[in-house]
């Protein structure tokens, strides 16, 4: 969250909330990425080892720092991995990386997805997604859906995982934070929430796959605890600490919070996560289907 950007600093069009070429943006979506991949229990998480073996090409949509990327290109080294961003400074990091580990099957470019994707049709047998509720405002999902559509081969997979919450716990400051992070979300035309209570979409998934086509279509709840001393307590500290702060400017434009509002309550909620009885979980949802053998017209809205 943070100030809207309508375009990137070299003049692409962007929908992100925040600046995806900024260093402090990448560093954040470093750990973001981490704590992603282990609340929902791996990379392929959900897939069948049946749909696994059957992977040939594997597509990653606004892939950030390619952690997702480089984990299903170790973890397949006979597969063609690839991620694209509209973030040249995340696909700088994400192909130094892949260099650096020597994972020659892992590849990454620049790409905007709310346009139409510079691949062929059915290039793809998976394409993956996760957490673009701060990327594709609210009318740009079924297009995206589409485009995905399009670029994935007869019984194809499409993959989107989204969060229910932005972390539930007992630090009143964070939950507060949450609250408003939810409702700049909604005010900017982002997520499916009819009340700006939650930056839960997870719920209209299923249908948009549904309307697009896809059948045998499954989804899969999550959870990481984030309470403090646990494996995950640093990374979601971390997060928090930065996206709250780049957030802050949005809040007070909105008239949500003053400055000083602001400041105070992200110092609070830094010194009620660092309590020793601090607890917290997050929770997420993963949906994936097949594109249908044949043709299929959308259902109606």
């Amino acid at each position: 969250m943070g100030e809207p950007r309508d375009a990137t600093s070299d003049g692409r069009e962007n929908t992100y909330l925040l600046d995806p070429e900024s260093p402090v943006e990448l560093a954040r979506l470093i750990n973001l990425d981490r704590l992603a991949t282990k609340a929902m229990g791996g990379p392929l998480a959900g897939l069948t080892e049946e749909e696994i073996a059957g992977l040939h090409n594997v597509l990653d949509l606004a892939c950030g720092p390619g952690g997702w990327v480089l984990d299903v290109a170790f973890a397949l080294p006979d597969v063609e991995v690839a991620g694209v961003d509209i973030s040249r400074a995340m696909i700088d990091y994400a192909n130094a990386r892949a260099r650096s580990q020597g994972l020659t099957n892992a590849s990454f470019g620049v790409m905007d997805i709310t346009r139409p994707l510079d691949f062929a049709d059915g290039a793809f047998d998976l394409v993956n997604a996760r957490l673009l509720v701060a990327v594709l405002r609210r009318e740009a999902w079924a297009p995206f859906i589409a485009e995905a559509t399009r670029i994935l081969r007869p019984g194809g997979i499409l993959r989107l995982s989204e969060a229910v919450d932005a972390g539930t716990s007992n630090s009143p400051a964070l939950q507060r934070l949450g609250a408003l992070g939810s409702q700049v979300l909604l005010r900017n035309g982002y997520g499916f929430s009819v009340d700006e209570s939650s930056l839960d979409m997870t719920f209209v998934l299923p249908h948009l796959l549904r309307t697009a086509g896809y059948q045998d279509v499954h989804y899969q709840a999550n959870a990481l605890e984030f309470s403090y001393g646990t494996e995950a307590w640093a990374d979601f500290y971390r997060n928090s600490e930065i996206v709250y702060l780049l957030a802050q400017p949005m809040f007070v434009k909105l008239g949500l919070i003053s400055q000083e509002e602001g400041e105070q309550l992200h110092q609070q909620m830094l010194q009620e996560m660092q309590a020793s009885d601090f607890c917290g979980m997050s929770h997420g949802v993963t949906v994936w289907g097949k594109k249908p053998a044949s043709p299929h017209t959308p259902s109606p809205e």
